[in-house]
């Protein structure tokens, strides 16, 4: 057993003596409360990260925490203090150590009087034999219930959340805003009304998150691993500002600053190591000799700018040029990862493979697999789509023309540049990683409101890993449907690359992936609805890949 001095020690570094001006609690703790729920994150065999946030505080205080091996907290094994303040939003999170590999523990916090809710927490195994993680990703809080959360919640075992991003949205709760169509008929309003931009701003949208009972159930369920995308920040950033960040909404390295310490504050992640960037997020997880859960980011450290075809594409004799596009995607210096983590993820490949570990899963923020934009001439009809012309406004007649013109199956470009597929030679990096480590490689990929199963080749079509898409947990999936429903996207993308096994984006939910030492299985886990609390969630498809074989088969 633990002392609980030993503990206390351990984590001095966080539950440290409190700064100059600490005081006791308020002489009225009932003004005190734990309206965000706890979460517990980042963990490790003998640690792991607990979190919660104070509110009805006025000053910084200290506030206490407990982990027991029961909910009862009759066998406390490590207690402490830490202090916070509004420096860091009166959130409070704690690097416990000293614990027990494998071990599952209930943890609480208590500020006077006022208890916490409980959490369940689970350190990382020194060996075993399956791992259970729910992989998540997108939750557009105005667009629907977090069913997908609560459904996670419920789950009967799932050793670690994995979150790849686009936790939070950015936009506000204006007329034609993202999601508030729902958000309007749900009561689900933004908070503040407007886009966030100011640290106030993105502290005041992750409270709203975190005040939301389903996401509340989900956080203390299990421990998670999270890595950000886009939208904690805003839509679509590259390393030097982002698709939606506007000269009048002030310094883009001010916004990104405001952005990831609201972000670093309110989540239960490790803050950085001393001398690293909040931006460099990137970290990995081991499972025994089973798994290595290798997290990546590629939104803000390296990132290139993404091409666009209004922007990029050019035009011979009125058809667009696409060897000279495709000059520019294919060049060599487009990067998402960088040298420094392209470095640190070969070197982490290159020792888990040497240790004998099984699987190498990489939690990744965006589609790996080669997807080329759906040819709808093919797919519709030739005579359907002139009709669709004849009858259609204009912006949907010159959507359909840019379709046809771009994504002609015998000539297509890819269907989103802002994914993998924009930079082509830093894939192909990768993929000679993959391949030169000897690492057995399972993907999973957010960001695109769609679940996907791939089998990923390199550029003369070898096998070099597998891919498991999620969809999202609340954000739109259909979003084509408003203007060509007879197009069934994710059909059509499934039936005309190669690489795309099946994809479904009728659903939202989550992935649920169990590894063994010799097979990966992984779930669609779909939940019916999000615009009712009154749901069901059920394994869509299933897919498999043996470790001695890395080929993706497909179930039910």
């Amino acid at each position: 057993m633990v002392s609980r001095r030993k503990v206390l020690f351990a984590a001095g570094t966080i539950a440290a003596a409190p700064a100059l001006g600490a005081s006791a609690l308020p002489e009225t703790p009932s003004a005190v409360r734990f309206e965000h729920g706890v979460a517990s994150g980042d963990p490790l065999p003998d640690a792991v990260i607990l979190w919660t946030r104070i509110s009805g505080l006025e000053r910084g205080a200290e506030i206490a925490w407990q982990v027991s091996k029961d909910d009862s907290f009759s066998n406390v094994i490590a207690e402490g203090k830490v202090f916070t303040d509004a420096g860091r939003d009166y959130t409070v999170k704690v690097d416990v150590r000293g614990l027990t590999p494998d071990t599952e523990y209930h943890y609480r916090f208590l500020a006077g009087p006022i208890i916490s809710p409980i959490g369940r927490t689970r350190t990382l195994p020194l060996q075993t034999d399956k791992v259970v993680l729910a992989v998540v990703s997108c939750s557009l809080h105005p667009n629907g219930y977090f069913n997908a959360y609560r459904a996670i919640a419920d789950l009967d075992r799932v050793d670690a959340v994995v979150h790849l991003g686009d936790y939070i949205y950015e936009y506000g709760a204006g007329l034609t805003d993202y999601g508030m169509g729902n958000g309007r008929m749900l009561m689900r309003i933004p908070e503040p009304a407007h886009e966030i931009v100011s640290l106030a701003d993105y502290r005041m949208r992750h409270a709203q998150y975190k005040r939301d009972a389903d996401l509340q159930a989900a956080h203390a369920r299990a421990p998670w691993i999270c890595v950000f995308d886009d939208h904690e920040i805003c839509n679509n950033p590259w390393r030097d500002g982002a698709e939606n960040h506007q000269p009048d909404e002030g310094d883009w390295g001010m916004r990104k600053a405001a952005a990831l310490k609201a972000y670093s504050e309110w989540m239960p992640i490790r803050d950085p190591a001393p001398g690293k960037l909040r931006e460099a997020i990137y970290r990995s997880f081991r499972f025994g000799k089973l798994a290595e859960l290798v997290m990546l980011e590629s939104r803000l450290l390296a990132r290139t700018k993404q091409l666009d075809y209004a922007e990029d594409l050019s035009y011979l004799d009125g058809k667009p040029d696409k060897a000279a596009f495709r000059t520019k995607l294919n060049a060599e210096n487009r990067e998402l990862l960088g040298a420094e983590q392209r470095q640190w993820l070969e070197n982490t490949l290159t020792a888990t493979v040497r240790d004998g570990v099984t699987w190498q899963v990489l939690g990744n923020q965006i589609v790996m697999a080669r997807v080329n934009g759906p040819d709808i001439v093919k797919r519709l009809g030739a005579d359907t789509v002139n009709t669709l012309r004849a009858v259609s406004p204009e912006g949907v007649r010159k959507q359909l023309d840019t379709f046809a013109a771009l994504f002609d199956s015998a000539d297509p470009l890819p269907f989103n540049l802002d994914a993998w597929d924009g930079y082509p030679a830093e894939r192909e990096r990768l993929y000679t990683m993959f391949k030169t480590t000897g690492a057995r490689t399972v993907v999973v990929s957010g960001d695109s409101h769609c679940a996907w199963a791939n089998q990923l080749r390199d550029g003369v079509g070898q096998p070099v890993a597998v891919e498991l898409g999620v969809t999202a947990i609340s954000s739109p999936t259909r979003w084509l449907d408003s203007w060509l429903p007879d197009l069934q996207l994710a059909a059509t993308l499934a039936d005309q690359n190669d690489e795309v096994l099946a994809a479904d984006d009728a659903y939202n939910g989550f992935v649920r992936l169990t590894l063994t030492p010799e097979e990966m299985t992984g779930e669609w886990m779909s939940v019916s609805t999000i615009t009712s609390r009154r749901f069901t969630c059920f394994p869509l498809r299933k897919f498999s890949a043996k470790a001695d074989e890395m080929m993706l088969k497909v179930g039910i």
